[in-house]
């Protein structure tokens, strides 16, 4: 058996090519391209004769070094540690984003524990070689060599410490006493030395004695280049504990002297540079900046026997960031933590405002020297460690401090409610105070007493587990990654969403999920004291007539800033429908801060959104883990359990009511008070603004030292004033907020908003995000009500014109449309829980300056600076006047900021642009086009490059000199349309215009018909029968998008649709909705895109948010991996969206080894999305490419990677403006639209396109306009403008100006609002690339290394097999570094024969672990088999063939309780069969099209956004089965009636099998199941079926209910229907 795994190299040489290792195999270390770990996979040739059985051929890649850039070496290196210098005055500071966006990392991870707590050499050898097996899950510096951080945890080694005492003759250590540090020291002597003087003070003013130091022996050699720039000084300290007799408090007494010994060190020059790995009695860790193979072989300690340990946690780092550093390695001192925490700026500033009322008697008075408790310069996962360590040192077992800091989905919890209420009491206890620390992660925990792993709520993590029969217990992000004998594996499971499995090595028992908790819940009473403390607010039903007159409704409207659109658009159309508006197209407006028109604060921020570094959540099908619940009142002493902390108001919501308002304000406990927000502008309005706010923040601060639980911020007046405008809100509550995290009383208070400008999702998730826990919007309901009772609506209703509603269900309608768009901009940055994203800032600013930052909005980015506090108020005024001048208009003003009007904001596509582009394209006229230039020209300012210009440094040359526009043209793309979203014309006719000159189309998220794929040849007369809905054409056309896109709906995407394509472009965000999915409605799914998407005609679309396969940095690198393999010659690109902190996103996604990095900016277009997200979310490209380029440079990656931008490029100068900042190529998405005809009516959501651009409906599209003509005609007038403004500058080719910020300046030009943005960031500059953009564009694809598809090929008997359809049968070894494996035959098959045309049959058994996307993309005549387990997302994107998952023969558990295939598996597949002996995890058969499984137990979501196909299970299924499913059919056995509440009911139902032929289907695919993995469970069920039959349920969506299969009364008259369909 050890041959399933790579073995550890422990020779200490360097090591050469082959070595032998111990057990006589010989070791062959590949080094593949760029990065020694992507490809490095060891392949075992067994020399010894009994190992015949191992026919592994041998390939040797040469390492190829001609890509690696050479490296410059950084000047930067030694900056780091200046910079993050604090003084020493410990004044509570504010989170700042800039710090966080700057460290995020994802991982591998995994912990050996033996259960009898036998300390072994053993353990620490197995950590060691896992390592080795996750080296794929880790990143590489641009040096190729510098891990981004890897390390080892274990208990302390005493042996070899004793041993090492010896030799220096000191006695050996007292082991109950003694403490050891492990500590990284300032590289240089001098430094050192005093370093150590501190910290032996601090130790003797504790009274502690420093019995030695001992320099930890390292070996250099193994050490990357960039790694040793900042290598430490690495020692280990040993200290006597004399005073103290027990455990905890020596381990608390070696705590604080750490922090004592942090906070002497911060105020000297080398404090940054001291760093304490751990510190503690019972564990030590060794970690470091080394791959994870390396670190063995670094700290010699590690290789020596008497290292012996009971247990291990071992971790492999993946930072995006580019300068890992050695302290943010892991594990930390409690925590390996793989993951990212969302929330963690909300989660630092609350613990920060905790740190006054934090004691417990534990530190006897000494709480204030252990502060602070977070640090916004470390990572996410160090300051969950240091969070986690405060709760354990404070007396909480390691279990229940992280049931507190990452708590499960425990509401609507089938199992837990019902079994398990305690641990529900639990959860509700802490639940108001402690946030919790939200976002993706597995968590393995040790104090040295329990080791332990933990899930978060929604398991988008993988881990495993297995316990063998020698009493050792593991855990890992993958399997395979030790070698186990199987025959002694007794258990093998996986962690669902928020489980636990937890090891006591003191009784050596083993707690799973609900044991840990139910222990921990035990401890205290929480049910009685929250049933006794905790209050919920009761509902109060809506008000049933307005308050207000009408008049008086209007003119409040028009002082708080409302438009015709805000009323008829947002909340009229959420009071009629109960859910949000969707509008299309992007967001053509100006920024606010660049508009000429008044706007509200809101719209100088933009939402953050995840992408990459982790996953955005799903609040449609998985809405279970989330919840909007939020306390108020004060909130305890998290260190002390007492039923007083319960004492809290509980509201279901944020959204309140004017009576719910009323009940809190009454609530004798909370003693709330009501604080106005009015400032006063009768001295002038310089300064007013700024007073009042000091003012209010004073008022704030007096109510609750004076016990006020409740602060209402209110602009609620009976009368307005003119000279007494409000305050904007979200100030006056950000304002707030701050002050009272500043002054330490933010957990004494809530803070909820009463206020008249509020009314828009977007609006209440600011408020919120900068502190308020609740919104009272009382104008937004009065409008609703006003609505309701106007004749107009009336009438409508009357006449059926419009769906009845009751005033009280309007106003219901509003606040349930609010509380849907909340969960989805918290879904948007993968948070769950309104409570965790309460001030936790999720925010960026474009447009306000630092004052208006430092006041109220501290720590969030603002990177253009912009309005001054005064000149904000005189933007407030201008709306407020409007309420009180003498000719108020009657009605509201219609800004036009959604719809393009006369008279209203400018937009850039609007009709007169499209006018005069129509007539320079159709009539190929070059003065035309030069007035569309002028038009451009002339334009307000719309755009952050609006601001800038060039100027040269050159004389003009003369065009003739200049590069063609040939040349220039092959740089230009066009957007990610798909087909659905647009007709089949246009997608057709910009494909061919494309392919024309020689640029890309894009296929969009729909597939494409394979009739496009060859150049035609019958055209006559511009028209061909094989695309007679086109004109124009000519022969040699081709119609094929050059980049197929694959998004996360995979639809379309088969193998031979990605074996096709030129590039594969991964859809992660889209800049119109960031964080979100795709749409189609309904009725744009005709027959023949509901072909091409496989999926039912009529049934709307509704893609995932980008989270299955592409949830964390190392899952996207997977996914680039599968897409290389299927297709070795394609370029894979990455679509990102401009935000903060992207290049950061875009760094990992070059070490991930993506070919290009497509960046989106926040206006690019969408044929249908929430109104909200058009609006807020994204950035300006201008900052996402300068970001990214300059961050790319930084970090030597930026060769890597082409480097392309999009979002409403409309000409030359943007074209040079992009090249300016760093972009190698254009994309055009609308404007290539309007080129073929486009008028921009802006009605693609609703299928009723004018000219049948993007409308699916038969007589309109035969209005479409366009000819590929046009589109070539409208890129060569671009072409020709770059040429003419290069020769301008008098450079010669586009590969001069790349890049250069030089040659950029500002305008000189006044802007409306303010003189004060600051443009410096885009201007500045960091160097250039080594390479010319031409050289970059001209790489080659960047390679996989070496695979195993490659020996399997190279079999003669194999490829016969391929080209000439024969069958062959072979047998060959896997393990968990051979990923993706069958996805290169697959694709060599599609391309050769198509989707289904192979008429061959290749049968191929593995035996072993396989790596992850285990069996991708199959086709028919692939007959797979695997004998042994595998990691996530076997099957994906199958589209035929067969694949059998069984275990090895003669194991030591039960295979049907066994996990032996990963997470979301089948994802996409479009064919073929699946049968596993063995249960899978999360998401099994998401997306699944058309393909058949069979499966004996699943977890969580399975069956999610099915569309065909069918599922067998025959065992226990998750919470969530069938979210989303329209097509295909389940059946799940269900024998102890608990299936029913685990069921969505949204779509499916649930009914017995009753029709014949859906009972022959069932027992047909169990007879398969049988048959072919030789299923316990199945045979037992075929042998009674009579009995299991009654005991299987079929969920049948509609789609399916007249089918044969699940219709009993099925009629043969229906058959001949049918089977014409299914044609």
């Amino acid at each position: 058996m050890a041959l399933l795994s790579p073995i550890p190299q422990l020779s200490s040489k360097p090591s050469p090519s082959a070595l032998f290792s111990d057990n006589g195999l010989l070791v062959v270390d590949f080094v593949g391209l760029y990065c020694k770990s992507k490809a490095t996979t060891r392949r075992r040739i067994a020399l010894s004769s009994h190992n015949s059985r191992n026919r592994r051929r041998l390939s040797l890649a040469a390492s190829n070094n001609s890509v690696r850039a050479v490296l410059d070496l950084p000047t930067n290196i030694a900056s780091s540690a200046t910079d993050r210098q604090s003084s020493s005055t410990p004044q509570p500071k504010v989170a700042n984003l800039e710090d966080i966006i700057s460290e995020r990392g994802a991982c591998g991870v995994g912990f050996i524990a033996n259960l009898e707590n036998k300390a072994s050499h053993e353990i620490v050898k197995d950590a060691l070689t896992a390592l080795g097996c996750m080296e794929h899950r880790g990143g590489c510096g641009a040096d190729n060599d510098s891990g981004d951080g890897s390390g080892l945890m274990t208990s302390i080694p005493w042996d070899l410490f004793d041993d090492w005492a010896k030799t220096q003759g000191l006695s050996t250590f007292d082991k109950l006493h003694t403490g050891v540090g492990m500590i990284f020291f300032p590289k240089d002597d001098n430094l050192v030395e005093e370093a150590k003087k501190a910290i032996v003070n601090t130790f003797r003013q504790e009274g502690l004695e420093v019995l030695g130091w001992r320099s930890v022996p390292v070996n250099t050699s193994v050490v990357g280049f960039y790694a040793k720039e900042t290598m430490p000084n690495i020692q280990q300290v040993f200290v006597r504990i004399v005073k103290e007799e027990n455990v905890d408090d020596i381990e608390r007494e070696l705590y604080i002297c750490r922090k004592l010994i942090e906070k002497a060190a911060a105020s000297e020059s080398w404090g940054s540079e001291l760093y304490f790995c751990s510190l503690s009695n019972q564990t030590i860790v060794y970690k470091g900046m080394l791959r994870s193979e390396v670190l063995g072989l670094f700290y010699s300690d590690l290789q020596n026997d008497l290292y012996k340990s009971p247990f291990a946690i071992y971790h492999r780092r993946y930072s995006t960031n580019t300068s890992p550093r050695w302290p943010l390695a892991q594990p930390m001192r409690f925590l390996g933590h793989n993951g990212e925490i969302n929330t963690i700026q909300g989660n630092l500033n609350w613990m920060q405002s905790r740190e006054t009322s934090l004691k417990s008697p534990v530190w006897r008075g000494r709480e204030s020297e252990i502060r602070p408790f977070g640090n916004p310069k470390a990572s996410d996962s160090a300051n969950l460690d240091s969070a986690a360590e405060l709760l354990i040192r404070s007396g909480r077992t390691p279990n229940e401090a992280l049931m507190i800091l990452v708590p499960e989905a425990y509401k609507n919890h089938p199992t837990l409610s019902i079994k398990y209420p305690e641990v529900v009491d639990f959860y509700d206890y802490y639940k108001g105070q402690m946030e919790a620390w939200d976002g993706p992660a597995l968590l393995l925990f040790s104090d040295g007493k329990t080791v332990g792993a933990t899930l978060d709520r929604n398991g988008l993590r993988p881990a495993r587990y297995w316990r063998t029969s020698d009493n050792v217990v593991y855990v890992a992000s993958e399997v395979g990654v030790v070698p186990v004998d199987d025959s002694k594996v007794t258990m093998k499971g996986r962690l669902g969403p928020g489980m636990m499995i937890s090891v006591d090595l003191l009784s050596g028992q083993v707690y799973e999920n609900t044991e840990v908790k139910k222990r921990v819940a035990a401890l205290n009473p929480y049910g009685n004291w929250v049933s006794e403390n905790m209050r919920s607010l009761k509902p109060v039903k809506f008000l049933s007539a307005t308050v207000l007159e009408n008049d008086t409704i209007l003119r409040r409207q028009q002082a708080f800033g409302y438009s015709s659109e805000d009323v008829q658009m947002i909340i009229e159309s959420m009071a009629s429908q109960g859910k949000e508006p969707t509008y299309c197209m992007g967001d053509d407006i100006p920024l606010a801060i660049l508009s000429q028109r008044p706007h509200l604060l809101y719209d100088y921020f933009k939402q953050r959104f995840a992408q990459v570094t982790n996953p955005a959540i799903d609040p449609l099908r998985e809405g279970l883990v989330m919840s909007l619940e939020v306390n108020i009142g004060k909130r305890g002493n998290i260190l002390e359990v007492g039923p007083e902390n319960a004492s809290q108001v509980t509201l279901s919501s944020p959204v309140l009511n004017e009576g719910e308002l009323e009940s809190l304000l009454k609530d004798p406990q909370l003693k709330a008070q009501v604080l106005p927000t009015f400032f006063d502008i009768r001295k002038g309005i310089e300064g007013s603004l700024e007073k009042t706010l000091h003012k209010l923040c004073e008022a704030a601060d007096e109510a609750v030292r004076n016990g006020s639980q409740l602060l209402v911020l209110s602009d609620h007046a009976d009368e307005l004033e003119a000279t007494r405008p409000a305050v904007p809100i979200l100030l006056a509550v950000a304002a707030v907020h701050q002050h009272l995290i500043q002054n330490g009383l933010r957990m004494s208070a809530s803070i909820v908003a009463d206020t008249a400008q509020c009314f828009s999702t977007h609006q209440f998730a600011c408020l919120i995000g900068y502190g308020a826990s609740a919104v009272c919007p009382y104008l937004a309901l009065e409008t609703c009500r006003q609505w309701r009772l106007s004749n107009k609506t009336v009438n409508l209703m009357r006449n059926g014109k419009m769906p009845t509603v009751t005033i009280e269900q309007a106003q219901t309608n509003f606040c349930k449309a609010i509380k849907a768009g909340l969960l989805k901009i918290l879904s948007k940055m993968g948070i769950s829980l309104l409570s965790s994203y309460c001030g936790a800032q999720i925010f960026e600013i474009y447009g306000l300056g630092k004052e208006i930052v430092d006041l109220a909005f501290c720590g969030s980015v603002s990177k253009i600076g912009g309005l001054t506090v005064d000149e904000l108020a005189r933007e407030t005024l201008s709306f407020w006047v409007k309420a009180f001048s003498e000719d108020t208009a009657k009605r509201l003003e219609n800004f036009g900021f959604i719809q393009s009007r006369p008279g209203g904001e400018y937009h850039a596509n609007n009709p007169e642009m499209s006018k005069l582009l129509h007539k320079a394209v159709r009539q190929k006229s070059e003065s035309a086009y030069s007035i569309y230039q002028q038009h451009l020209a002339n334009r307000p300012v719309n755009v952050l490059r609006d601001l800038l210009e060039f100027k040269s440094d050159r004389a003009p040359i003369p065009v003739g000199k200049v590069e063609p526009a040939l040349s220039i043209v092959k740089r230009f793309c066009t957007g990610g349309m798909s087909l659905g979203a647009i007709s089949r014309e246009t997608h057709e006719a910009i494909a061919i215009a494309m392919n024309r000159i020689g640029g890309k189309s894009n296929s969009g998220e729909g597939g494409e018909d394979p009739i496009r794929w060859s150049p035609l040849i019958d055209v006559v007369d511009g028209y061909s029968p094989t695309l007679p809905h086109l004109k124009g054409l000519q022969n040699g056309d081709t119609a094929t998008s050059a980049i197929k896109q694959v998004a996360s709906g995979r639809f379309g995407v088969t193998p031979t649709f990605l074996a096709n394509a030129d590039q594969l472009e991964i859809k992660i965000a889209q800049g119109a909705k960031p964080g979100e999915g795709g749409q189609l409605p309904g009725k744009k799914v005709s027959a023949y895109i509901a072909r091409l998407r496989n999926s039912k005609p009529g049934v709307p679309l509704i893609s995932p948010p980008p989270h299955h396969d592409i949830y964390s940095i190392e899952d996207l690198a997977q996914l680039i991996f599968d897409l290389h393999q299927v297709n070795p010659k394609a370029k894979v690109s990455v679509k990102l969206v401009a935000e903060a902190g992207i290049g950061t996103v875009a760094s990992g996604v070059a070490k991930g080894n993506a070919d290009i990095i497509q960046i989106s900016g926040h206006d690019g277009g969408t044929g249908a999305s929430p109104i909200s997200s058009i609006k807020h979310a994204g950035g300006p490209w201008e900052l996402g490419v300068t970001e990214t380029h300059q961050t790319l440079i930084e970090n030597g990656l930026r060769e890597r990677v082409i480097l392309r931008v999009d979002g409403g490029l409309r000409s030359g100068v943007d074209v040079l403006m992009a090249a300016a900042m760093g972009a190698d190529e254009y994309g055009f998405g609308s404007l290539a639209m309007i080129a073929t005809g486009c008028v921009m009516a802006r009605i693609c959501h609703t299928n009723n396109c004018p000219v049948g651009v993007a409308s699916q409906r038969e007589e309109l599209r035969a209005r479409f306009p366009g000819v590929p003509g046009d589109l070539v005609n409208f890129f060569l007038y671009v072409a020709e403008e770059v040429r003419g403004m290069l020769a301008q500058l008098g450079y010669e080719k586009l590969d001069d100006i790349i890049g250069r910020t030089d040659l950029l300046k500002p305008r000189d030009i006044s802007l409306v609002k303010t003189q004060h943005l600051d443009l410096n960031y885009i201007l500045s500059s960091v160097g250039l690339p080594k390479l010319s953009s031409t050289a970059i564009r001209n790489q080659e694809v960047h390679s996989n290394g070496p695979v195993l598809d490659d020996i399997l090929l190279a079999d003669p008997e194999v490829s016969d097999a391929i080209d000439n359809e024969k069958e062959v049968h072979k047998t060959i070894q896997i393990c968990n570094v051979d990923r993706a494996v069958c996805g290169r035959i697959a694709g060599v098959i599609a391309k050769k024969y198509g989707d289904t045309g192979f008429a061959g049959q290749l049968n191929i058994t593995f035996t072993g672990s396989a790596g992850q996307s285990f069996a991708c993309f199959l086709v028919p005549g692939m007959n797979i088999r695997l004998i042994g387990e595998s990691n996530d997302y076997v099957g994906k994107g199958m589209a035929g063939g067969e694949l059998v998952v069984t275990p090895v023969e003669n194991t030591g558990f039960c295979p049907e309780d066994a996990t032996i295939v990963g997470n979301t598996c089948l994802y996409g597949a479009t064919g073929g069969q699946i049968f596993v002996r063995g249960k899978a995890g999360e998401r099994f058969a998401v997306r699944n099209s058309l393909a058949q499984a069979v499966v004996e137990g699943t977890g969580d979501h399975c069956c999610e956004y099915m569309t065909g196909g069918c599922v067998v299970i025959l065992g226990k299924v998750g919470r969530n089965v069938a979210a989303g499913m329209t097509g295909g059919l389940a059946y799940i056995l269900d024998e102890d009636d608990t299936l029913i509440p685990k069921v969505n009911k949204e779509i499916v139902k649930i009914q017995r099998v009753t029709a014949p032929v859906g009972q022959m289907q069932l027992k047909s695919l169990i007879e398969a199941h049988v048959e072919k993995t030789g299923s316990t469970k199945g045979s037992s069920i075929l042998k009674e079926w009579d009995k299991y039959l009654p005991l299987f349920w079929q969920l049948v969506p509609p789609s399916e209910e007249d089918s044969p299969e699940a219709c009993a009364e099925y009629q043969s008259t229906a058959a001949e229907q049918v089977s014409l369909q299914s044609a």
